[in-house]
């Protein structure tokens, strides 16, 4: 019905594909992980996502198939915390510990950017997986330090990188898997805010027409085409317009 919520999940190819990169939105009712299950029905690999428990079940499911989840994510409970704090107060806490930490390990994966997967996963054992060894014996450290206050927040951000910890590592096996998923939360960011200015699609083909033109406009884009040029172009080629429609 108009009103009622529903989702939409956004697949992309990843950061350091350098071939013709894809966006898919897939219009759902459910934040179900049956549904991409299904539409990842064969895929083998790694799939850098955020920390919905949903993933988790599909690499329990699926051979083959593995997830890794977004350090970007992972600091958000520690930068939440330290939000929270009275501003004095705010670079002495745990949590700002924790932010620098991370901090360190993204900017050192950062510096590997422009590398070849093989060379990139080279460093990264040299260069990164030191760094994130040293944060995750921190958190197990304080965690277990019963002499330790510290926030509830603060808690939540190491119980749930302790959690994570497996998924959190994966980016380290695999010079192909980027640090975190920022280009799909990107991705996904301008059809929030075009939800902003049009408030709800209130019908099922509504929803499935908007997830195939935006998984057209936003492909255009990341190959270098503007997007408004290129539906011009699809739709005054009659044999490319009827092959769309068939």
């Amino acid at each position: 019905d108009a009103g009622s919520k529903s989702y939409m999940w956004v697949y992309r190819t990843g950061e350091f594909y350098r071939d013709t990169p894809i966006v898919l939105y897939d219009y759902q009712k459910t934040r179900h992980h049956d549904h991409p299950k299904e539409f990842l029905q064969g895929f083998n690999g790694i799939a850098a996502c955020d920390g919905f428990s949903g993933y988790k079940a599909l690499a329990k499911e699926m051979p083959g198939f593995a997830i890794a989840e977004c350090w970007a994510h992972a600091r958000r409970k520690f930068a939440d915390a330290v939000k929270a704090k009275k501003r004095p107060d705010r670079k002495d806490s745990l949590s700002a510990d924790a932010l620098k930490m991370i901090a360190a390990i993204c900017h050192a994966d950062k510096q590997l950017k422009e590398l070849d997967p093989q060379e990139r996963q080279v460093r990264r054992d040299k260069e990164v997986r030191p760094l994130v060894d040293a944060f995750f014996a921190w958190v197990h450290k304080t965690d277990e330090d019963k002499t330790v206050y510290m926030s509830e927040a603060t808690r939540d951000g190491i119980r749930s990188c302790i959690n994570q910890e497996p998924y959190l590592r994966v980016f380290l096996t695999d010079g192909e898997v980027p640090i975190d998923n920022n280009r799909a939360e990107g991705t996904i960011r301008g059809f929030t805010i075009g939800r902003k200015n049009w408030m709800m699609i209130d019908t099922v083909s509504g929803a499935k027409a908007s997830a195939v033109i935006y998984s057209l406009a936003e492909t255009a884009k990341l190959n270098g085409l503007n997007p408004y040029d290129y539906f011009v172009h699809l739709l005054t080629k009659q044999k490319i317009f009827q092959s769309l429609l068939s």
